[in-house]
């Protein structure tokens, strides 16, 4: 196969050019293209005037050294590709995953793979049950504080954009995406520069997966939580479990630790475990809401609207001089959703079915915090300032989860919001417009105020008076590091801690793939 960079299309030219246009540069006729295969696909809209598509494709045809040879030319080379083998362990030991999520997920689908039978864990239930209790909390404000949008089948981000950007790079990311494909996800994932599923496919994508590690051996016990460790000598020699019926101990030797960033009673049963933890950089802010239509005309220009131009995204940030700010987890025509997994507090997040098809675009706006910014000590501090600030929200949304939302325009000003103007907040079960500085800490209200009119010069309406930002977003990432070796194991031999909860990833790629790596690390000690 050769692999042709940088091809120009433009909006009215469809995918059917390709062929042709490959034939051009290789300087052979279309005919002799035996087959053709989109590696990746991005928009280039620096220039307002000339917005087009870029493509590299990979390219079948005869004689391919040759054709090499005779070109010279650095837009074409062979094309590499890799294949991700995992090798067969024997062992009668089965490894316990703990957590669902990605980390937890792909772990478990290596060690299927690998013969070694995995038994997962998931405090939360399965999906289907899990969308019916999220959706009933939106709507009621009834929070089941084990089956919500941070807890269940598929973690924190099946309630998500189901975004697949990541700034690692690991050759395993084409099998984590080939993976999502065969289980259901969209085929146009495999080559665009940024993927994503939709919260609507990936309930049925996280069940497919685990149906495949369920057929090879593994099972995934639902409703399941670790509530404490027996590792006499500093080995881990079994793990007890809670379950609804009451509690059992489970006799292992290798636990994959995948809790995600939200398990805080499994934080403190891990701390009194005297599991090596500490604390770690995180941000916390808002969700800043436009309309959708705003964003497109500040991104795309003349050409917005055209229907070969999906819902415009961004990724702004700004470093002050009293500390930084950036955009994460932007959703286009998304949600912003109630994510709350404690009774009596308030949390935000972001989500998008697979359409983008909603009115407004959103994404979370924080200010990155450090271990001295925290108001509490030790290695569990950060998790307690964000409790301390979800339970204020809580009490100013006026007890019932409704958060606390203001204007952009009355929040540079110092004054209170009274209602939304034209764009209409859509955290549901709604919000109580006022002053958000009641709810956060000045630190990041100051932080936020100065970077809103910077970011503002760097994306046109950004600063918008009327956009809406709603507290608080809280959970953007682990607050806490649980410490790991070269090993990959902690200081309790047999503990494996992985993905985003265990502070080793950031996303849905990055933990899916921290999480195949630490399930290599356990495979080898059974080849």
């Amino acid at each position: 196969m050769l692999r042709i960079r940088d091809i120009v299309l433009f909006l009215d030219e469809g995918e059917s050019s390709l062929s042709e246009k490959c034939a051009l540069i290789l300087g052979v006729s279309r005919g002799e293209i035996l087959s053709l295969e989109l590696h990746k696909k991005s928009i280039d809209a620096r220039r307002k005037s000339n917005i087009h598509f870029v493509y590299t494709v990979d390219v079948e045809v005869e004689n391919e050294d040759r054709i090499l040879k005779r070109l010279n030319n650095p837009r074409v080379s062979s094309a590499e590709t890799f294949e991700y083998r995992i090798p067969r362990a024997t062992s009668e030991k089965r490894p316990v995953v703990v957590g669902f999520g990605p980390a937890g997920m792909f772990a478990a689908l290596v060690l299927a793979e690998a013969g070694l039978k995995p038994i997962v864990l998931e405090r939360g239930l399965d999906a289907v049950t899990r969308r019916e209790r999220v959706k009933r909390f939106w709507k009621t404000g009834e929070l089941d504080q084990e089956c919500n949008v941070q807890f269940g089948e598929g973690g924190a981000g099946t309630f998500s954009d189901g975004k697949l950007t990541t700034g690692t790079k690991n050759e395993r990311i084409g099998w984590v995406l080939r993976q999502l494909t065969e289980a259901g996800a969209p085929g146009n994932i495999l080559y665009s520069a940024k993927p994503h599923v939709g919260t609507d496919i990936l309930i049925d994508v996280v069940q497919n997966i685990r149906k495949r590690i369920e057929a090879l051996g593994g099972e995934v016990r639902f409703g399941n939580k670790l509530v404490g460790l027996d590792a006499p000598a500093g080995g881990l020699r079994s793990a007890l479990v809670e379950e609804r019926g009451g509690k059992y101990s489970l006799s292992c030797s290798d636990l994959v630790l995948a809790i995600g960033h939200s398990a805080r009673d499994t934080y403190e049963m891990l701390f009194t475990s005297s599991v090596a933890m500490e604390p770690k950089p995180f941000s916390m802010g808002v969700r800043i809401e436009h309309l959708q239509s705003d964003i497109d005309r500040a991104q795309y220009g003349a050409f917005a609207g055209h229907p070969a131009l999906p819902p415009s995204d961004y990724k702004l940030a700004c470093h002050l001089k009293n500390g930084s700010a950036y955009t994460f987890c932007m959703c286009p025509g998304g949600f912003v959703v109630a994510a709350a997994s404690e009774e009596g507090g308030v949390v935000t997040n972001g989500m998008s079915y697979s359409d983008r098809g909603g009115k407004n675009a959103n994404s979370a706006l924080l200010v990155t915090l450090t271990p001295e910014d925290f108001p509490y000590e030790g290695p569990l501090g950060g998790m307690y300032w964000q409790r301390e600030i979800e339970r204020k929200a809580f009490k100013e949304g006026g007890s019932n989860y409704r958060a606390a939302s203001q204007l952009v325009g009355d929040f540079l000003k110092g004054r209170p919001s009274k209602g939304p103007k034209s764009v209409a907040p859509t955290y549901a079960p709604g919000v109580v417009f006022g002053d958000i500085r009641r709810v956060l800490p000045a630190k990041i209200c100051d932080t936020l105020a100065a970077a809103l009119p910077e970011l503002g010069r760097r994306l046109s309406g950004f600063d918008s008076p009327d956009a809406v930002l709603t507290a608080p977003e809280t959970r953007s990432s682990s607050p806490v590091r649980i410490i790991r070796g070269d090993n990959r194991q902690s200081n309790i031999r047999g503990i494996f801690p992985s993905g985003e909860g265990a502070g080793y990833a950031g996303g849905i790629v990055s933990a899916a793939v921290d999480g195949i790596l630490t399930a290599e690390a356990v495979i080898a000690k059974y080849v």
